[in-house]
């Protein structure tokens, strides 16, 4: 069996090594030249933005490369523990440090890529052909035999007896099955028009280990626009920041204006007077491609055997909740285990894994839009009936998180993608949320005095 993967970047990567063992021979075909190291490439732009791999994501790329973790961690990247690990300021005020109940991966999105790279090329049944544009797909309604593609002035024809589409938010997959004669796909997009601005900054020498990350959130229930901070300490003593903000909130790419909309624009400066002792490293970068976007392949009446559809080519997610590279992992699990489980030929498996990817896929959309439809212009006609009581039971149990422990340890167990929403609805969870915080709200943001020497604060 041969196996074609589109796209070279973290879902692709990942769904190769996954194919590899049933396949016996993958191809994956990147238009980009990929680059040797952590380095930046022209095809993600969104690498230059804050990215995190939340422990239901790390558990299962642990489980498709095993000792990826240990080298991640090795090049530098951050084990991070949930929540203890964690200043952030909730809607409902700043939340407590809890003791760890979950972990999250820090880094840079170039060391993130190419450690997972190296991992899967070192594999000799994955042959990598960058710098190679897909043209489409060839077959029929019914069955997906290959696709064509182009290097150079150069097309051929790749056959496969699977293809993945891991192309991301780009995909041309809905104009390739309407030229094989399949019908549109239901699509859903949700779009709070957030733009994001971030820069590198070199930590205070004192702060450039063990430095929790900090996030100041906005508050979907102010009626205006969101503005959101992330401070992530990422590897080399570096801190990744960034701002963002919703339609009419934009923050500017401006380096000269950042630090002030910081300081001016987020519900607490925390972040600005953080950055204000820390030394700039790179240049503003700013991008406005942050749109929730999902297309329901699994719902199509007919799906053509020998083709997945997975990553952001599926569901593209507002980067702001960091689920896109988790939701990937645990799909290509998914994948990865139906295919040994059925067969790699068995008729039926392509629609049996489109169908089980959207079980992650709908755990993170969730998250997303349930709080990004409450923003001006994000859809036609606003938040649903159900959206806004889903919200506002959401807002009790995020304000009870902030003075229970036993709350915010349920609700990481469903943004740390380790457990599904339901678990929100136990009615141990239940009862807490009626009850509300347990102890007090905090006055200030929960740095020790360590943390607040090393970042030179007062």
């Amino acid at each position: 069996m041969t196996a074609v993967v589109l796209g070279g970047s973290h879902t692709g990567m990942l769904a190769a090594q996954a194919l590899a063992g049933p396949a016996g021979r993958v191809l994956v075909v990147e238009r980009d030249v990929l680059p040797h190291g952590p380095t930046p490439r022209k095809g993600l732009p969104q690498a230059r933005h804050t990215h995190v791999l939340w422990s239901g994501g790390t558990r299962a790329l642990e489980d498709l490369l095993p000792g990826v973790t240990d080298a991640l961690r090795a090049a530098g990247a951050r084990r991070m523990p949930v929540t203890s690990g964690v200043v952030a300021l909730s809607p409902h005020g700043w939340y407590r440090r809890w003791p760890e109940s979950h972990h999250a991966v820090l880094a840079g999105r170039d060391l993130l890529d190419a450690t997972i790279r190296a991992r899967v090329l070192a594999d000799e049944r994955i042959e990598l052909l960058d710098g190679t544009e897909v043209l489409g797909l060839t077959g029929t309604s019914t069955a997906v035999t290959g696709v064509r593609v182009r290097r150079g002035g150069d097309e051929r024809h790749l056959p496969a007896d699977l293809v993945v589409d891991a192309t991301g938010r780009g995909s041309a997959a809905p104009r390739w099955l309407r030229a094989l004669g399949l019908p549109a796909a239901e699509r859903r997009e949700v779009d709070p028009g957030l733009a994001y601005a971030s820069r590198l900054f070199l930590a205070p020498r004192d702060a450039r280990t063990g430095f929790p990350l900090v996030n100041v959130q906005p508050d979907p229930r102010s009626g205006g626009p969101g503005r959101n901070g992330i401070l992530l300490p990422i590897e080399e003593g570096r801190w990744l920041v960034t701002l963002s903000g919703t339609r009419g909130g934009h923050p500017s790419p401006d380096n000269a204006l950042f630090g002030r909309f910081a300081r001016e624009q987020l519900r607490h400066p925390l972040i600005a007077d953080l950055i204000e002792r820390a030394a700039p490293l790179s240049d503003v970068a700013f991008t406005r491609m942050t749109a929730n976007r999902r297309t329901f392949y699994e719902r199509m009446p007919a799906w053509p055997e020998g083709l997945v559809v997975l990553g952001d080519a599926l569901a593209a997610l507002n980067p702001l909740y960091g689920h896109g590279l988790s939701v990937a992992a645990q799909s290509v699990l998914l994948l990865r285990d139906a295919v040994r489980r059925r067969g790699p030929g068995r008729p039926g498996l392509s629609r049996r894994v489109q169908r089980a990817v959207a079980r992650p896929v709908d755990a993170a959309w969730s998250l997303a839009v349930g709080q990004d439809s409450f923003y001006p212009g994000a859809t036609d006609h606003g938040p649903a009936l159900r959206d806004r009581l889903v919200a506002a039971y959401v807002g009790r149990l995020l304000y009870t998180a902030t003075g229970n422990g036993r709350v915010a340890r349920r609700v990481t167990d469903v943004t740390s993608l380790e457990r599904g929403g339901g678990t929100l609805l136990a009615p141990s969870v239940l009862l807490a949320a009626l009850v509300g915080p347990l102890r007090p709200p905090l006055k200030v943001p929960p740095l020790t005095v360590r943390e607040r020497k090393a970042a030179g604060l007062p």
